[in-house]
This record gives C-alpha cells, structure tokens and sequence, in this order.
C-alpha cells in the first residue's frame, strides 16, 4: 500500500519519529499510538460505469496503474473452476493492438513492473512505471479491457500455464493440498468452496466458446475500479482516462447478480486430506467468519495478529517454543466479501501425536477468549499491524492497492482511512467477544493432514 503525500510518522515512547523507524522492542505504553495522516484522493465514476479513484503523490516521479475486475474464483462457472485464474493469465495475451505479453515490454523496458492476480472475489492487474509512461499504460489497459483476443492459440497456450500451476502450487508442494481442503472441506454449498487456482479436470473440460462467454461477461468498464496512484498532473490524468477508458463501451447485457450464501453450519465436522509426500503431519481446524465489511472485522484481525502474528505471538511461544510439539503454528482470519473463514492451524514436530497438536492449537485459541489481554501486548500488536500497513503505503502500488480493497471489497474508497482507524479503537474485550462468537460459540471443521497409504514419506 502507499503514500499521500503527506509526511507518516510513528510515535514511539512519546517521541515522534520517522515510519521507517521502527519502535523499540519494549512493548509500547497502551495510550501510545500511531500518527496516521488520511490517505487524501478523487474519485468518479465515467459514463460507462467504470470506477475510477486517484491518490497523486510526489515522492518520487513513478505512478502505479491498477485495474481491478469484481469478478473472481466465486464466478466461476459450474464445472469449470478456475476460469478466473484462466483470465488473469489471458489479459497478458494479444489484443486488437498489443501483441502477446508486450505488456512486460511497456513496464519492464522501461525500468518498471506488472503483474496480477486472482482471488475469490476479485482479479487485478498493476503496473508501476516512471510517470512520463503513464499515457502508454492508461491505453494498454483500457486497450485489453476492450480489444482483448480471446483465440484457440490464446485459450490452449494459458490453460496450459495454468495447469502447470496447479501441479506446482498444490500437486508437488507438500502441504498444497491441505491449502486447498481448508476451503473445499469447510464450505457446504458457497462458491468459496472452490479453490481460485481451479483443476485441471475442469480446465480441461472447457471450450473456447465457454471462455469467451466469461470474458464478455464479466470483462466489462462497469464491473471494474481503476485506480491510479503516485506522480500524475490531476487534469492530464482525468482528460486521459476519459479519452482511453471513456472510449470503452458499456455492454447491453446487465451484469449477472451475485447471489450465494453458506448455511449456518450446524454440527462439528471433519475431513482427512493425505498426499505423497507429507514430511509431518498437520492439522488445520475452521470456523465460518463474518464478511470484511463485519463491525468485527477489525477486532478479529487483531486476534488473529495475537494468536499468530510474528516469532513473539502466542501460538508459536507455546506450541513452538515452550511445549515444542509443533514446527510451526498460526492463525488466520480470512476474511471476504462474503463469508471468510477463521482457520487455525499447525504442522506436528517430529514424532508428536495429532490429537496433541490439535488440542494445544485449540487451548491458546480458547485461553486469549476467556482470559485478560494484558494492555502492553495489545498495543503492541496494534503497532505492528498499523506500522506493517503505513510502511507499504510509502510505494505508489502500495496505497493503490489499499485503496482498491477499500473500494472494490470493504465498503466504499473511503474505508482506506476508516479501516485503520477502526484497528486502533479495538479494545481487548473486543477481541474476546469476537472470539466467543465465532469460535467459542460456533460449529468447527478439523482437517488432519498426513501421508497417504504407501506413499513414500516420514510423515506418520
């Protein structure tokens, strides 16, 4: 995430200091906090119904071009997961004008970089270039948004990179598939319970006229959040944005509704998950969490910081450290558009039984529910979360993209400020409150995680 403009300070011990100054390792006093200056943009919508947001800054004489697309792995067709992915790949193919990846030759010859990606619920493309290329990258990207070639050379090519993918990420990597199961063994009916990277199975089952039924869909001005941050001329950008994006038609068809939701879940449940080659066991155990949009939202990001964020948090002291049974510990809020998942998880150490792990997993979670926060380590929780996302913002593509999220899943634009100040308000009863209803009071998933039947391994 970025900067401003303004100048972002830290306060330390009382003293103010420069952000990339980090505070002393003594946990902060619990009124000390940090300066957080609000991150200053404009925002419009064009004709066609494209959403277009800027933050200038003159730090330095780059500019970052987002384009984010409200569609992502929750889309996905029936049967066809994976799509999604599919097109962040495709958008780097030929268009009317661009030949095939000329989008590395705009960027990265030019001393610059871009890339993508693909989530539940949304996909991105970002660039970051010096700013006297900022008129080249308005017109690629509204160039692929409009004239992008959706071809049997394109379709075969980036199936097949995407495949690869999929055999790296979750097929070779040794807990890939427990990655996976978190999502598709824990939702009973949302679209969430496919994973974003897709199968091969159902990539290999689609036709080019099913790719091209996605990309006329979904790919469109106004289902899509432009935002540009860093050096610009505010009325050069705006007479730009409306000449290139401008240009870009409005489909007729209406943009398909969204409409999914995941039932209450009512018993405790559990799956196992094996696979080749597990070096140790695992498990990982669920519970449904709340939209990010949620009140709880920032209290259950700050839980998830204490049980997990970092050498010092309460998970990897325990089960690490002190009782040494685990390799490793987390917790994770994964929070969505929709309905996320609160997912605590850990890899067993050598020759210490599953049950073991899981129980000891299961007492810190329910020991910071019920038991006192002392002040000092929730400041100090608070301090690193707050000096991590200040720190980001210092990059052009960094406030960019703290902006998109706000804007295309938080709420509004506005949330890029509200969001962070809603972090520093969260008090310790907060946290456990948050914590009794979604997970005390709540129906949970336990997934183990081990070496499947003779299979080669030291997992047991």
């Amino acid at each position: 995430m970025g900067s401003s403009g303004h100048a972002v300070a830290v306060r330390c011990a009382g003293l103010l200091m420069a952000a990339s100054t980090l505070c002393p390792a003594a946990a902060p006093a619990a009124g000390d906090s940090i300066i957080v200056p609000p991150v200053v943009y404009t925002e419009r919508t064009l004709a066609n119904g494209l959403q277009f947001i800027a933050v200038r800054s003159r730090t330095s004489p780059t500019v970052s071009v987002q384009v984010w697309y409200h569609v992502g792995a929750k889309d996905d067709p029936n049967g066809r997961s994976g799509f999604a992915h599919l097109f962040e790949h495709l958008m780097f193919k030929s268009t009317k004008y661009l030949r095939a990846e000329q989008f590395d030759r705009l960027t990265e010859d030019v001393g610059g970089s871009n890339n993508a990606f693909t989530s539940n619920d949304v996909t991105a493309y970002h660039e970051v270039v010096p700013s006297n290329h900022l008129e080249t990258l308005l017109w690629a990207e509204a160039e692929r948004m409009a004239n992008l070639k959706v071809d049997e050379a394109n379709f075969i090519s980036e199936r097949a990179v995407v495949e690869e993918e999929y055999r790296e990420r979750v097929l070779t990597s040794p807990y890939g598939r427990l990655g996976n199961a978190m999502s598709s063994s824990s939702y009973l009916v949302h679209p969430y319970k496919r994973p974003s990277i897709g199968s091969i199975e159902d990539l290999e089952a689609a036709s080019l006229a099913d790719v091209a039924t996605f990309h006329s869909t979904y790919y469109r001005p106004d289902n899509a959040t432009l935002v540009v941050a860093g050096d610009f001329d505010p009325k050069q950008l705006g007479d730009w944005v409306d000449k290139y994006f401008g240009a870009v038609p409005r489909p007729a068809a209406p943009l398909p509704r969204f409409n999914a939701s995941e039932p209450a879940w009512r018993v405790d449940r559990s799956a196992t998950v094996t696979g080749p080659q597990v070096p140790l066991p695992a498990v990982a155990v669920t519970w449904l969490a709340p939209p990010v949009t949620s009140p709880d939202s920032p209290a259950l990001q700050i839980a998830a910081a204490l049980l997990s964020g970092g050498e010092s948090s309460r998970l990897n002291q325990a089960l690490v450290y002190r009782q040494q049974i685990a390799s490793s510990a987390s917790f994770d809020a994964d929070l969505r558009a929709g309905p996320g998942l609160l997912i605590a998880s850990a890899v067993a150490a050598s020759g210490r039984p599953l049950a073991q792990v899981e129980a000891a997993l299961l007492a810190e979670v329910r020991r910071l529910a019920t038991r006192p926060i002392p002040p000092t380590e929730l400041a100090k929780v608070k301090t690193q979360i707050l000096t991590a996302a200040l720190l980001s913002r210092q990059t052009p593509t960094g406030v960019g993209m703290a902006i998109a999220e706000a804007a295309v899943l938080e709420g509004g634009a506005a949330q890029v400020n509200a969001g962070i100040e809603a972090l520093q308000r969260v008090t310790a009863a907060q946290v456990a409150q948050a914590l009794q209803r979604y997970v005390l009071g709540a129906h949970k998933v336990t997934i183990t995680y081990r070496q499947q039947a003779g299979a080669e391994g030291v997992s047991k």
